[in-house]
Order: C-alpha cells, then structure tokens, then sequence
C-alpha cells in the first residue's frame, strides 16, 4: 500500500527517534518535531512507608535523579513495556505491567489495602483511586511545551495523521493547532490511551485510541489511516 498522508509525531526525544525507527519497520515514513522539553525538577522524598511505586511514565526512570535511589527495595507496577524497560535498567523490579493506561494498571492491584507511591510530571491524569488504597504523588519531572514549528503547521494545513502519546501533548498540541488557525477537521488523531484521545478534544476528521498502550499498536492505527 502507498502512503498518501503525512504521519507526524511531536512526543520529546528520545521517544520521538524510537518512534519514527518502529515506524519505518513497519513502513510508515513519520515526520516531526518534540513539541516539549523533558526536565528533571527539584522533588523531596515523601514521609511513609509505602508498598510499591506507581510509574505512569518512562521518564519518572529517566529524569528522577538520585532520590530513586531511596525506593528500589519497592516493587513498581508500570504502565506499558518502556517504562518497565527503564525501570529495570535503573535497578528497580516490575511487579506489573498495564496494557490499558495507568488506571487500568491500579485497577488491576485489586481492593486490598495498599499505600503506593506515585512518581509522575507535574501535568498527569487523575486516577479513580479505591477506598482502600492511598496514593501519594510526587512530580519529579516536567514537561515543557514548545511551539508548533512552521513547518509542521505547514503539512498539518493540507491534513494529516498526528501520534499522541499523552494527554498534556494532546491539549498542547489542540492548543497549536486552534492558535495557528488550522482546521481540526483535515486532521486524524492517534492516541496511546483513551484519556489522551479525551484530551484532544472535539472536531478531528478522526480520533482512534490504541488497543494496547505501545508504539507497535498505535502505529498499526496509524497505517489505517494514511494508507489508501
């Protein structure tokens, strides 16, 4: 089958470059520029014992700094296979691994009673939290948004097929497209999870959310898409 739309991809690096390498296995030519900086912030370790670490993202592993040092004798349950990666790189051991978003990894850990320590960016999705289980969060990076380059709101104006890979990129890239006067409807929208795919908005020519939360899902959506 012959591409005939452009694929474009703003998540920061290096997730931006993974993504593009898995689309071009699968023969998918992506475009696109990060849309924000990743920075570590200044974080204090919360008082309490805790029974495990909640990572919703894989750059909890990448910009934590030295104070997750304090928790590797803790279990950490992962939203999907790259953060699980990062984790186990960094010393940790992953008791679980969600398909479904970080509410469906806590709604997997049952009702029991359960004191879980949420690392996470200042920007996160709020969970539905058990009665019998405590959540602490702590944010221990950032992301940054930056404007949309021309050039992508050049290719976007003729339509397109944009990957999202979390909510604040959602909105912020919504936010670009109505600053920039650009037509929602010329647009389809790819999201890792549903609560990205709300995030977006209303308006897109279309809005498809991936069965499991991975590039190798997203991008088979994606093929729907921009394939004739």
């Amino acid at each position: 089958m012959r591409q005939t739309q452009p694929v474009l991809c703003i998540r920061p690096e290096p997730g931006l470059t993974a993504t593009r390498r898995n689309a071009a296995k699968a023969g998918i030519e992506v475009k696109g520029q990060p849309m924000f900086a990743i920075r570590s912030v200044s974080w204090d370790p919360p008082e309490g014992r805790f029974d495990a670490i909640l990572a919703g993202s894989a750059n909890v592993f990448r910009k934590g700094g030295p104070g997750l040092a304090l928790y590797k004798d803790l279990p950490v349950h992962a939203v999907g296979q790259t953060t699980a990666e990062l984790a186990r790189q960094h010393g940790f051991t992953v008791a679980s691994i969600g398909r479904g978003g970080l509410q469906s990894v806590l709604d997997a850990l049952g009702g029991g009673v359960l004191h879980l320590l949420r690392l996470c960016g200042r920007d996160r999705v709020e969970l539905s939290v058990h009665e019998a289980v405590s959540v602490t969060d702590r944010a221990v990076y950032e992301s940054a948004p930056l404007p949309m380059p021309a050039e992508m709101g050049a290719i976007l104006r003729d339509g397109g097929v944009v990957l999202l890979h979390s909510a604040a990129a959602a909105r912020h890239f919504a936010e670009q497209i109505d600053r920039l006067r650009i037509h929602r409807g010329n647009i389809a929208l790819v999201a890792l999870a549903p609560a990205i795919a709300v995030a977006a908005g209303n308006g897109w020519r279309a809005v498809l959310v991936a069965e499991t939360p991975d590039d190798t899902a997203l991008l088979a959506l994606a093929a729907q898409l921009c394939h004739d």
